[in-house]
């Protein structure tokens, strides 16, 4: 593995099977995150990129291909060895999957009680350390369903830090957000990435925020199963030869056909 990858995806084709037959989502895609960087999936609807998601966080299994985190196979490896790649990385999902019979300094003490030996007091200030990161110190008490959807996305990152991973999966964050609040979530993301040397990896189709956070971006493709575009956002909608991704980049409507 490359000093300054801490991911990599090689060949990975992923789909499902039906009738004794492989349905293919995904065929032969690799790529590399860079340790330290906020990188985006993206594509349209149905391409691909939150079953790739699931993929590299070891929810689902690949037909073939590898995906090394921080150097080791998710793909083949089980058991301690699993369990030990999975520590070095967080997920935010895209609803946030609190615990709503919990208070928010609960759900974020979770992982700390479940996965670690600390004892009670150490437990609690750490999970009110990471609230305090998200900015949530005020809400430590509140229920998730006492908390705007803003709030509760801040709780998800929050309780996703809990562990100090090396890396953060993020899926679609600005989902049902108002513009306001969705550019606070960015600008959060950003300051975590930029003086906590997390590793970002998030999963959206909304432009203003991919323009805000991304470093590097993949678009997936539906037609043809695969990456059709990487790069910077910027390089992506002012030079890309693709029609398709140019239209993507600079919210232009499909031609329409006679």
């Amino acid at each position: 593995m490359s000093a300054q990858s801490i991911i990599e995806v090689e060949d990975l084709t992923i789909g499902y099977a039906s009738d004794g037959h492989d349905t293919v989502v995904l065929e032969d895609v690799s790529f590399r995150v860079l340790r330290g960087e906020v990188f985006v999936i993206l594509g349209g609807s149905g391409s691909g990129k939150s079953t790739l998601l699931k993929h590299m966080i070891g929810l689902q299994q690949p037909l073939r291909g590898r995906i090394a985190i921080d150097g080791d196979d998710i793909v083949t490896a089980d058991g301690p060895a699993r369990r030990s790649i999975m520590r070095k990385f967080g997920v935010m999902y895209q609803m946030g999957a609190l615990f709503g019979s919990m208070s928010t300094l609960e759900n974020v003490r979770l992982p700390l009680e479940e996965f670690t030996e600390f004892d009670d007091d150490a437990i609690d200030l750490v999970a009110r350390t990471k609230l305090y990161l998200v900015g949530l110190m005020s809400a430590v008490h509140r229920s998730p369903a006492e908390l705007s959807g803003g709030m509760q996305k801040r709780a998800a990152i929050a309780r996703a830090m809990a562990l100090d991973p090396a890396i953060m999966f993020l899926d679609e964050p600005s989902a049902g957000l108002d513009p306001i609040t969705s550019a606070d979530l960015d600008r959060l993301i950003l300051r975590l990435a930029r003086t906590l040397g997390i590793t970002f990896v998030v999963v959206t189709h909304e432009l203003p925020s991919i323009f805000a956070i991304a470093d590097r971006v993949i678009m997936l493709d539906t037609r043809t199963r695969g990456i059709i575009a990487t790069g910077t956002p910027e390089q992506l909608r002012d030079h890309s030869d693709n029609p398709w991704v140019h239209r993507f980049f600079n919210r232009e409507p499909e031609e329409a056909t006679p």
